[in-house]
């Protein structure tokens, strides 16, 4: 009876410490984005791979942005056609390559209609930093001429 017991308590604990619940397609866009970034970061500040980030352009991956796919196609193709050969065969930068292939792939076939862009903000995906929203203050605009 104890030993039975042990091993229902031992199986409920180990059932509660493990995620149940699948990954979704905009669960799985935001982790792979932050996994970019921090490789990315990785890339360049690593003295091996600091030659090789000199080419890529900065990004800031935001998959509630409405550029995101011109802005993942445009780096992927720098990755893919890197200048140096030898760049293109570190395994930072195939990792990178992968990723980036696999986050494209999520945001422009798989789960197209599940992400929902909140903004449409190129320039945030460059620099960083979002600038205020017009459509809004041309919506209070309007609103106070009536």
């Amino acid at each position: 009876m104890r030993l039975g017991l042990v091993a229902l308590l031992c199986f409920f604990s180990s059932v509660l410490q493990c995620d149940c619940t699948p990954p979704t397609c905009y669960s799985r866009a935001l982790n792979l984005g932050k996994e970019i970034m921090t490789l990315l970061d990785k890339i360049h500040t690593s003295p091996r791979t600091k030659e090789c980030a000199k080419v890529l352009p900065v990004i800031h991956i935001d998959v509630h942005n409405a550029c995101i796919s011109n802005k993942l196609r445009d780096i992927l193709y720098v990755v893919l056609n890197h200048p140096s050969s030898i760049c293109k065969e570190k395994p930072r930068m195939v990792l990178l390559k992968r990723k980036l292939q696999n986050l494209y792939t999520i945001v422009t076939r798989l789960c197209y209609r599940d992400l929902v862009f909140f903004i449409d903000d190129c320039e945030a995906i460059d620099t960083g930093r979002s600038s205020p929203n017009l459509a809004e203050d041309r919506l209070q605009l309007l609103q106070e001429d009536r």
